[in-house]
């Protein structure tokens, strides 16, 4: 399902949370949303999902809106970090509400992944721990089956492991049956392999979307003398450089290869580092 983004902006009273954003995503992909708290990703999401209205511009889903549409609210599925179910329903009855709402929906993948997290289908929502809640929540978000999933900090509570397999069930879910996949986290370094494009919010502004892997091989550290790192990164579009006795560090679009062949020490950016960088940026400007 084709998502255009045009002007897309969201005010809540003085506070403009999302500022005349525009962009798309036009194939099944795992997208990483990243950026600070309050950066907008999730009043993005509750847009995206049909579940709150824009303030300006649109979202368009296969050229329709998406709010108080059924048609498409069926083929979007929204994990949140919580409050995502009533407290009185049990485990059993929360997946039997959704296996109505989703034609697509997977039994034998729910019922498999309450095994896998150890959920009692008889327990009631409001007696699970925060980290239960959550492996219901991913339970729920996987087994849809949703052309459009979207997790947003879905694993609080969750031990390393319960995180790890969570990551693993998810790609196999996706290999298996592609679909797009928006996944908001703060643990950036966890999944950052796991995105095929990244989009960063800073302050309601989009200050990036590009594909992981050119990010990683497009975005270097590079390190020397103040004199010669300038002199490598003139004409170049610079993301951060810092000064230290002489020495200078700068965060840069260009190639490992290219750097070497100036006798620069030289290191891939990880994504979380640039994401840092590049909503510092944005603050500062």
């Amino acid at each position: 399902m084709k998502i255009e983004v045009k002007n897309l902006s969201k005010k809540y009273r003085n506070k403009v949370a999302l500022n005349d954003i525009s962009f798309s995503l036009e194939e099944p992909k795992i997208y990483g949303l990243l950026g600070r708290n309050g950066a907008g990703k999730t009043t993005f999401m509750d847009i995206l999902s049909g579940q709150i209205l824009e303030s300006g511009g649109e979202i368009l889903i296969d050229g329709e809106n998406p709010f108080d549409n059924q048609r498409l609210t069926e083929s979007i599925c929204l994990i949140k970090e919580g409050q995502n179910f009533k407290k009185d329903l049990t485990v059993k009855n929360v997946l039997k509400i959704y296996s109505y709402f989703y034609p697509n929906w997977d039994q034998g993948l729910a019922e498999s992944l309450i095994d896998e997290y150890n959920l009692n289908p008889n327990s009631k929502v409001k007696t699970l721990s925060k980290g239960m809640e959550s492996a219901l929540g991913i339970t729920v978000g996987l087994a849809s089956k949703a052309p459009i999933t979207i997790f947003d900090e879905p694993y609080i509570g969750l031990d390393a492991p319960s995180r790890k397999r969570f990551y693993e069930i998810m790609l196999e879910e996706y290999q298996s049956a592609p679909r797009t996949i928006i996944l908001s986290t703060h643990l950036i370094d966890e999944v950052s392999l796991l995105f095929e494009e990244v989009l960063i919010l800073s302050e309601g502004s989009l200050v990036l979307q590009e594909e992981s892997e050119i990010l990683r091989n497009s975005t270097i550290a590079i390190s020397g003398t103040i004199d010669e790192v300038e002199q490598f990164i003139e004409g170049k579009e610079v993301i951060e450089k810092k000064t230290l006795a002489g020495m200078m560090t700068a965060y840069v679009y260009g190639t490992v290869e290219e750097a070497k062949m100036h006798g620069l020490d030289v290191e891939g950016v990880p994504i979380q580092e640039l994401m840092i960088y590049l909503t510092e940026r944005k603050k500062g400007a």
